[in-house]
């Protein structure tokens, strides 16, 4: 009997491992999308919103912490960057967080799912018709603080505002990613702390174990693509996968 609870459990388990897995793939690549994806395929999949939310940013505190120890690892952190952007972060997803619990922050998802669809378009245009051309970002702590704000708020964004802001700005597309990812820990910890002080053990569905394994497993691989794929391919891929997954969701909202 527990035999067969073991396997229909595993077999039950295993969806979730690979949309964590391939999530985090995207996410630690491309410095963006894992709440997206793996938000957009658990409700795909039957999970409450309330549920997939919980249990994406309970998930994303591990996966990140992974994710930025290796891209540590790889070099590829600018930590004055890091630090520009980590503190007002983290200031951001607080007030954030405050905002969501008394006003509804839906309103102004569609507008803002329209601009990152033009920011991706132009990322686009930069990787075909222009190869990138470094420069130092000036626009950084604001920048920290919209996107901390925007993902505690609107369940999501800071991966695609500030990795496709600071790329629009001219920074490196490697040492963008790997910074943006190891900054996003200490942003999910904040947000998802709220979640656990609340949910407690109730937060680690089934859904949330499988998504943390295939994350957990998932993230060096994405610190090591994100150093490999040479600069313009790695912006083309952000540029795509953000004008996609901003389409996909302006579409929802709009319906």
């Amino acid at each position: 009997m527990s035999s067969y609870l073991s396997i229909a459990t595993l077999e039950a388990i295993l969806p979730f491992i690979a949309v964590g897995f391939a999530a985090q793939m995207v996410d630690g690549a491309l410095g963006m999308a894992f709440g997206v994806i793996s938000n957009s395929l658990l409700l795909f999949m039957g999970v409450p919103p309330a549920a997939a939310s919980a249990g994406v940013h309970t998930v994303e505190t591990f996966t990140t912490a992974v994710s930025g120890i290796s891209h540590a690892i790889h070099r590829n952190v600018n930590w004055t960057l890091f630090f520009r952007l980590m503190i007002p972060g983290v200031i951001g997803g607080v007030l954030g967080a405050y905002v969501l619990s008394n006003i509804d922050a839906g309103t102004a998802k569609p507008y803002i799912l329209a601009y990152l669809t033009c920011i991706g378009l132009y990322l686009l245009f930069r990787a075909v018709r222009y190869p990138p051309r470094e420069r130092e970002p000036r626009i950084v702590e604001p920048l920290g603080l919209v996107g901390g704000f925007l993902d505690a708020a609107g369940g999501g964004g800071w991966g695609p505002v500030v990795t496709s802001n600071l790329l629009v700005q001219g920074a490196s597309p490697r040492m963008t990613v790997g910074t943006v990812n190891t900054a996003e820990f200490f942003l999910t910890a904040t947000i998802s702390a709220t979640f656990i002080t609340q949910l407690g053990l109730a937060a680690f569905t089934l859904a949330t174990v499988g998504l943390l394994i295939g994350g957990v497993i998932a993230a060096p691989f994405g610190a090591i693509l994100a150093k490999r794929v040479p600069a313009k391919k790695l912006m083309f891929l952000v540029g795509g996968i953000l004008t996609l997954t901003s389409l996909f969701n302006l579409y929802q909202a709009m319906k």
